[in-house]
């Protein structure tokens, strides 16, 4: 059996009675084109099933896509944020392009650059070991919105959320609480570099800051982890092997998942060891989990990339660097510290 042709522009250009050139304006949206002859050529096209070629519309100028790239996409924060791009690009002509990069560092590169030949209309990505120059230089060719790092870029904007006002917030909740003995659980040294603009060092770094300020710095003590739940799982339960802080404050909210399980695995409730998360995922007000966490707003950081990326595209050259204000909300997994058995 024959299969069936795909239509053509020429054919949509027959069926509606007009020019070719009529049928590219109407898909281009374009000035100047009379109501009529738009309901001609979109009937026609419905008619026909007509899906202009991706790669000929770039080279007219537009693809009419957006790219995101993903480090780790298990990850549900990053859910989140594709949830609040998708909704910003409601209504419009635009379609998102998802590019995993299940690894730090290169990967990134690699995924980034792949949906750059794809020539996508623009880019965002949360990529925290691409280097800042190599971006700067992508940004020239291709509207770029990264998101988590708070770089000082002139060529691409940034979406981050405020990350020492939230370390703050998780910190005086802690201590507040009468906690001491806080173990901060993190990312690897590469991630978390001194300077670095990543969430992970800036959260890092400001823990380090209020433990001295409060004259606990024989009580730092920082964990080292991988990308996903179960590597903060077996590091967590390696740390109650050795030792039982009575917090953690936890890099992100999928990695608290981890936390909690290994708390589980050692028979430890809140009441003996309080854990905070960072990025408000769903799966944290769950009553089961109760996870005390920072709020970001992620959908909020994926509709604002996409809106200024659309800029972007429409010639906006300044760059615009934009934070969103976290809160903290405390549920069941942080309690009162523990009191000391009597002697």
């Amino acid at each position: 059996m024959t299969a069936l042709r795909a239509a053509t522009i020429e054919d949509v250009a027959r069926r509606a009675g007009v020019s070719r050139a009529a049928v590219s304006k109407v898909i281009r949206n374009a000035y100047g084109v009379s109501p009529a002859m738009r309901e001609r050529v979109n009937a026609a096209i419905e008619a026909l099933d007509y899906r202009p070629r991706v790669a000929a519309r770039a080279m007219r100028g537009s693809s009419f896509t957006i790219g995101i790239e993903l480090p780790h996409i298990g990850n549900p924060f990053f859910t989140k944020i594709v949830a609040g791009a998708t909704a910003a690009l409601t209504g419009t002509e635009y379609q998102l392009i998802i590019a995993p990069a299940d690894v730090d560092g290169e990967e990134g590169v690699r995924a980034i650059g792949a949906l750059a030949d794809r020539q996508v209309d623009g880019i965002i990505a949360i990529s925290p070991l691409v280097a800042p120059e190599w971006l700067e230089r992508l940004a020239a060719r291709v509207p770029v919105v990264m998101l988590g790092r708070h770089d000082r870029s002139v060529a691409y904007d940034t979406v981050t959320g405020d990350d020492a006002e939230g370390t703050r917030l998780v910190m005086e909740h802690l201590l507040g609480l009468g906690h001491r003995r806080i173990v901060h659980l993190t990312r690897s040294e590469e991630v978390t570099r001194p300077g670095s603009g990543n969430p992970h060092a800036i959260r890092l770094e400001r823990y380090l800051a209020h433990m001295h300020d409060a004259g606990l710095d024989d009580c730092i003590r920082v964990v080292r982890t991988g990308l996903d739940e179960e590597s903060a799982r077996l590091d967590t339960r390696a740390l109650l092997d050795a030792e039982t802080p009575t917090a953690i404050f936890v890099g992100n909210d999928e990695l608290a998942l981890g936390t909690l399980r290994a708390l589980n695995d050692h028979g430890l409730s809140p009441a003996e060891v309080s854990v905070v998360g960072y990025d408000d995922v769903d799966i944290a007000s769950y009553p089961a989990i109760s996870l005390t966490t920072v709020n970001q707003s992620g959908e909020a950081m994926g509709e604002r990339a996409v809106r200024l990326l659309l800029e972007r595209i429409q010639g906006r050259t300044e760059p615009t660097h934009f934070s969103v204000e976290p809160t903290l909300k405390v549920r069941g997994s942080t309690q009162p510290v523990p009191p000391e058995p009597a002697p």
